[in-house]
């Protein structure tokens, strides 16, 4: 699927931007309150809201590589049929779970943060950015969810 290349490539780009821009912040963070004496305002928070994408995003990502953690005891002791039938129910257990928790719990979440106006206390950015990531980060999964079921094993 080339879709679904393009979407892993885009990704793959934007989480190395994020640690990119996490490492020079941490480090800048280090560098000022070691070395200038003055500790910057801004960078423990930025660090935490881009390890908050990093690890969202990446938990898509991965999902979508099929190289999450997974326990295989149960599906091993039956025939290859049945193992391919418990498959499509892990699949479609996971694209409800996302559905619901994710993208409808994490888009009225980012609802909610963006009427009360929120924003965080140092870089002054409303929190419905930050939580953005979550229904992104379902809707992603759903994609490769339903690609998995869709291709033809």
């Amino acid at each position: 699927m080339q879709l679904r290349k393009t979407i892993d490539k885009i990704l793959v780009n934007f989480l190395v931007i994020i640690m990119t821009v996490m490492v020079i912040n941490v480090l800048w963070q280090v560098a000022s309150r070691f070395i200038l004496g003055s500790p910057s305002s801004f960078t423990d928070e930025l660090a935490r809201y881009l390890m908050i994408w990093i690890g969202i995003l990446g938990a898509a990502y991965v999902s979508g590589r099929n190289m999450h953690v997974a326990i295989d005891v149960l599906p091993r002791r039956f025939k290859q049929p049945t193992q391919k039938r418990l498959m499509l129910v892990v699949r479609v257990l996971i694209i409800l779970f996302c559905l619901v928790a994710m993208v409808i719990g994490g888009s009225r979440l980012v609802y909610i943060t963006y009427v009360l106006g929120q924003n965080s206390p140092a870089l002054q950015v409303p929190l419905a950015l930050v939580y953005l990531v979550i229904p992104i980060s379902g809707i992603l999964i759903i994609f490769y969810k339903t690609s998995d079921i869709l291709k033809k094993e």
